[in-house]
């Protein structure tokens, strides 16, 4: 838990790892980042299969976008940008199919 006698503005206490901490912070932020873009993908998968009834579209969506995801977990360059272009794709399948 956070010191909270500590004062505002104040840099991290000699007790806790600083380095460690915003290792922590920032692979969290990057999995959040990801997996809001995986999850993206599968509604706009559903939405697919359910208005264009193009059910296996839809499975290849999911697949994709968990591939995506799963390299963009892997590569930290590519983060978010993988599942997002997958989305794309599949927006576009759903706006013009």
């Amino acid at each position: 838990m956070a010191d909270t006698k500590t004062l505002s503005g104040v840099r991290y206490s000699p007790a806790m790892d600083e380095k460690t901490h915003e290792q922590t912070y920032r692979g969290f932020v990057r999995f959040v980042e990801i997996a809001t873009g995986v999850v993206i993908c599968w509604v706009l998968a559903l939405a697919v299969g359910g208005i264009r009834e193009a059910w296996l579209t839809a499975i290849l969506g999911v697949v994709l976008s968990s591939v995506a995801g799963a390299a963009g977990a892997l590569a930290p360059g590519i983060g978010w940008k993988a599942p997002a272009a997958v989305a794309v794709l599949l927006a576009l399948y759903l706006a013009f199919a």
